[in-house]
């Protein structure tokens, strides 16, 4: 074991790191934050704000006894210090590997990791749901939601602290400020006040105050009330938005150094002191501890691999997100309808030049999908044409919005899927594999799925001027395959590739046709006759593709998303209806949630790669 890792390498469960002393605390911070930047260097993930939590997570677990008290993290991309502190050190490498660690928390990983997460703004409701299971039980063990204020701009946070806020319980959320000031304090003496409050002293001596000024005869309750009035006055003298927490009902801690780790733990024993929901508000610099982080959080929060030394990343080249850029300003040069939305994900899906070049077009919403694609829809009514760029599993959230906001209403909306199909390390949450079968049900939802980036200009020229309603185009995360020099894009709805006579079809969309073209160079290798449909709109399903393979004796389908509702089954239930006379075989992901892998592996995994393919048909037709 590395010297400089020694203290780490001790730490084996959370109850190891509360007989440190402060100045080991912050040795332990160091080589955490070492063991961050050297591990993420080499397999990619979120780095930025892992740095920025290293001594708010020593703190947590300094004060608190996990896992009889549950630690939430929203989202869930900023755990890695907590699986270091809870067991895992010995796994940090596998990080985001076939096999290995998750990129967020996992309850199937470890008892410590209270909730499955990464999806944004959904801890303060986990978090209180599991403080009033403890109440009804009667045990007394805290529930701490840890919320950045990225997932603040999420709506779910506030109806659950409406909810939360009504009623005491042992919850604690903790909000980590890294970006914008959520409560701007006014002076040096507000700061002062503010490490006041945090101490548990403080809380003790609030608490019997109270409990003497309710014992007063006749009076006592409303003096209380009244002192309360007084006080929350006063307090909006030092603080702009403390009291809105405190209007839900929360007590507001705040705002603290979120990297001096003897406050946070003052806070944190101040807040178990309270006997009503606490909101502790920390201040803490994202990236911190690597220059490269620090000066350019966004662009070091989900990354690939990188040289510590340039702060450089491995992974460089086109990419379908940064084409999408692309082609959308060049459409929108032209068009002034023409609008870019995004729920906080600018960089992530390529609209960082649309808004450069047009930021009076350019909106940014946060994270709230379900009210991006309302605001579409207001757009749409108002004359312009709304392109809402969102990666396949963040739009999950907006399914109701689409059906009655949208294509209920024959709104004009284009949606930009990004991370279609399979997506390398970040795993369950994040694999794009349930639009197309949630996009199947609703009525008046037009879906192109291409392979190149040609395709992909041509789906959006037919998305703005050709189609109506809800147009979705799905892209898949990276560049566009290497295709067989004899195919040629035809632009329509579907392609026919190889041995259009044969009465053996191969029929797929997406990534994976590149993979059923190198699959169709096997066969006929081994004199093997196949023809390959190529799906370029998957809703609805051309009838004219569904005729091509009438006559065939055997059709097989690809499918790399859910088998239930996806474009595979949709292809059945035609040829079923067009009387077809063969034998249908379809090879999709069958009812599960897909873990985390590269691409690569995930492809070879799920029968998706050209040698599987080839494989599975040739085993079926030696069956006959």
């Amino acid at each position: 074991m590395d010297n400089d890792k020694q203290m780490l390498s001790n730490i084996t469960r959370p109850s190891d790191i509360k007989k440190l002393s402060d100045s080991q605390l912050y040795e332990l911070a160091d080589e955490i934050r070492k063991t961050l930047i050297n591990t993420v260097s080499e397999t990619g993930g979120h780095l930025a704000s892992n740095l920025g939590v290293v001594e708010l997570t020593i703190a947590l677990h300094k004060v608190f006894n996990s896992p009889h008290d549950k630690i939430v993290w929203d989202v869930g991309h900023q755990v890695y210090v907590h699986k270091l502190l809870t067991g895992r050190y010995d796994r940090i490498n596998t990080l985001r590997q076939h096999g290995g660690l998750s990129g967020f928390s996992c309850p199937d990983e470890s008892e410590h990791d209270t909730f499955f997460s990464g999806h944004s703004s959904t801890s303060v409701s986990a978090a209180y749901g599991i403080a009033q299971a403890n109440k009804i039980k009667g045990n007394k063990n805290y529930a701490i939601a840890v919320i950045g204020d990225g997932a603040f701009t999420g709506g779910m946070v506030y109806e659950a602290l409406n909810n939360a806020g009504r009623e005491r319980s042992r919850l604690i959320v903790i909000l980590n400020d890294n970006d914008m000031s959520i409560s701007k304090n006014v002076g040096s003496l507000a700061k002062h006040l503010a490490v006041i409050k945090a101490r548990p002293s403080y809380f003790r001596m609030k608490a019997k105050t109270e409990q003497t000024i309710n014992k007063i005869p006749l009076i006592g309750v409303r003096l209380s009330n009244a002192i309360f009035r007084l006080k929350t006055g006063i307090k909006r003298m030092f603080y702009k938005s403390s009291t809105m927490f405190e209007d839900l009902g929360f007590r507001y801690m705040g705002p603290l150094d979120g990297h001096n780790i003897e406050v946070l733990v003052d806070a944190l024993e101040g807040a178990k002191s309270a006997d009503y929901p606490i909101l502790l508000h920390i201040k803490t610099t994202k990236g911190k501890g690597y220059n490269y982080a620090e000066l350019e959080p966004s662009v070091f929060h989900g990354i690939s691999k990188f040289d510590i030394d340039t702060g450089e990343f491995r992974a460089s080249g086109t990419s379908f997100s940064n084409e999408f850029g692309s082609v959308l300003c060049n459409f929108a040069g032209n068009d002034r309808r023409i609008c870019a939305v995004t729920a906080a994900m600018s960089l992530g899906t390529g609209l960082d030049s649309f808004e450069r070049q047009f930021p009076s077009r350019f909106f940014d919403v946060g994270i709230a999908e379900e009210h991006a694609v309302t605001f579409c829809s207001g757009l749409a009514k108002g004359g312009m044409l709304p392109v809402f760029a969102v990666y396949s599993a963040f739009l999950q959230r907006s399914y109701d919005q689409l059906v009655h906001d949208a294509a209920l209403q024959k709104l004009k909306i284009i949606l930009a899927i990004d991370r279609a199909g399979f997506v390398t390390g970040d795993g369950e949450t994040h694999h794009g594999i349930l639009d197309v079968p949630f996009l199947n049900t609703i009525p008046g939802v037009t879906v192109y799925s291409p392979t190149l980036y040609s395709e992909m200009r041509n789906a959006f020229m037919k998305a703005f001027y050709h189609e109506d309603g809800v147009v979705a185009v799905r892209m898949f995360k990276g560049a566009e395959p290497s295709l067989p020099e004899d195919f040629v894009p035809s632009f329509e709805d579907f392609d026919v590739y190889g041995d259009s006579d044969s009465d053996i079809a191969v029929v797929t969309y997406g990534r994976i046709f590149a993979e059923a073209a190198s699959a169709l160079k096997i066969l006929n290798e081994k004199n093997i006759s196949v023809k390959v449909i190529k799906l370029n709109k998957i809703k609805p399903v051309s009838v004219n593709a569904v005729k091509n393979v009438l006559d065939c004796r055997k059709v097989f389908f690809f499918e790399e998303g859910e088998k239930s509702g996806g474009c595979g089954e949709i292809f059945n239930m035609m040829l079923t209806e067009n009387s077809f006379g063969g034998k249908y075989y379809l090879r999709a992901v069958e009812d599960k949630f897909v873990c985390h892998a590269t691409t690569e592996i995930l492809l070879k995994e799920y029968g998706f790669d050209g040698e599987s393919m080839a494989e599975f048909i040739q085993e079926v037709l030696s069956d006959e």
